[in-house]
């Protein structure tokens, strides 16, 4: 299958031009023009105060009784499941009445939204997509354009077009392969530690190079997801024919991708050697605070979290599991680990990871977001973590006063055997 698009004529375009400039009906645009574009999906998960709200604003202060294009919206129940107060079920109850309702596709307990939405066909290649959550850059991985647009998702509701203005993009290039028990999040990290958390700010991150063949679809969800902790404001990965296969194995609508021209300009660009990547660790109490692993290893830590929408995914999980094959979890450590979906604990499951997660003495659980934020498991004042999730700030898993480490899942299954920061490479080297 030829992949290539043809260049505009107009003027050297990167990919986010010309998926913005798709998106506004023009040819070409300039980085820095105010747009109005119409997304090609617009996707949401219920959370009390935002979606209710907006469902609300909808009918009362725009007279819309239906929407008009149904098949747009995705909306998805990944918060508060299962409930635990009439006032969180209530919430969700509203939004399954607007979404029959409207005719709008929602999927309940199905997993993490910004999984779902990749499994359920919503990352288009060559597509723009608004969420009000950043971490629907994951989409990214598949040569989506994917914003988080926070309050502006009422306009991205109400209207068929949202105003937009087109970002600078910096060119990533990976070269070289990860090597054994280093994982996508170590890459990432490793971007944060060689950029700095604000070197991107409002940019988006375009990413290439040979190594990108060598990278999953798992890995290349977990980096784009990530992108926000650079500054930037949404990532993409140019798409290949591993893009392709997966997305045709999950939905039978068109795939039109774009490419960026080889002349396009950017306002920096990156290269990186994946293997010189080693191991990271994200200290407290900012996820700007990245480390080699070298340096904080030792660290006491009570609880292990693997999950969340950007890491938990069978790579994830197949990592953890070949770490702890045959070993325990120290006693008094707690290992809770949630796949991000449905869809990858049924795979999971048919693997037996779970069955080996489980023997080791990990509590395996169904995917939520509620782990994450501390909802479910919530530490204790003084308790350490070291979790998958996105962010370390004060209070994000329970007390204020316990703290939060971010890093691999496979630095979690070393780390869960030794009840201590701990280096997961020797494990790979010992099977």
């Amino acid at each position: 299958m030829n992949l290539n698009v043809a260049a505009s004529k107009a003027m050297p375009q990167t990919i986010t031009q010309k998926i913005m400039a798709r998106a506004a009906g023009l040819t070409s645009v300039k980085v820095g023009s105010q747009l109005r574009v119409k997304p090609r999906f617009v996707l949401a998960y219920d959370f009390p105060g935002v979606m209710d709200v907006v469902f609300k604003q909808l009918k009362t202060e725009f007279g819309i009784q239906r929407m008009r294009d149904p098949s747009r919206y995705g909306l998805f129940i990944d918060h508060m499941v299962p409930p635990q107060k009439p006032s969180e079920e209530a919430v969700h109850e509203i939004t399954r009445n607007w979404a029959n309702a409207n005719g709008v596709a929602l999927y309940e307990r199905e997993g993490i939204g910004h999984q779902v939405a990749a499994e359920k066909g919503f990352g288009l290649p060559g597509a723009l997509v608004v969420h009000f959550d950043r971490h629907v850059s994951a989409l990214g991985a598949f040569g989506t354009l994917a914003f988080g647009i926070r309050r502006q998702i009422l306009e991205a509701f109400a209207f068929d077009e949202v105003d937009m203005q087109v970002p600078q993009s910096v060119k990533i290039i990976f070269r070289g392969r990860p090597p054994a028990g280093v994982m996508a999040r170590d890459v990432f990290n490793h971007l944060i530690a060689r950029l700095g958390p604000g070197n991107c700010c409002d940019q988006v991150l375009e990413i290439e190079g040979p190594a990108i063949a060598k990278l999953s679809v798992d890995d290349r969800m977990t980096i784009c997801g990530l992108a926000t902790f650079t500054g930037a404001v949404s990532a993409i990965i140019v798409p290949d024919e591993t893009t392709i296969s997966w997305l045709r194995s999950k939905t039978d609508k068109a795939l039109e991708p774009l490419y960026g021209d080889s002349d396009a300009e950017y306002a920096a660009v990156h290269e990186f050697d994946l293997s010189e990547v080693s191991p990271y660790v994200v200290i407290p109490p900012s996820p700007a605070n990245v480390v080699p692993l070298a340096e904080i290893a030792g660290q006491h830590i009570d609880q292990g979290y693997i999950g969340s929408c950007v890491s938990g995914r069978l790579e994830d999980i197949r990592a953890a599991a070949h770490v702890l094959k045959e070993r325990s979890i120290k006693p008094g450590f707690r290992l809770n680990v949630i796949p991000t979906s449905q869809n990858i604990m049924r795979e999971a499951m048919r693997e037996g990871l779970l069955e080996v997660l489980m023997k080791s003495g990990a509590f395996v659980s169904a995917s939520s977001c509620d782990y994450c934020y501390g909802k479910i498991q919530a530490l204790a004042p003084g308790q350490f973590a070291l979790s998958t999730g996105p962010l370390n700030i004060p209070g994000r898993m329970g007390s204020t006063e316990a703290r939060v480490y971010i890093a691999s899942a496979a630095t979690i299954a070393a780390s869960a055997i030794e009840g201590q920061i701990a280096d997961p490479r020797k494990y790979f080297s010992a099977h």
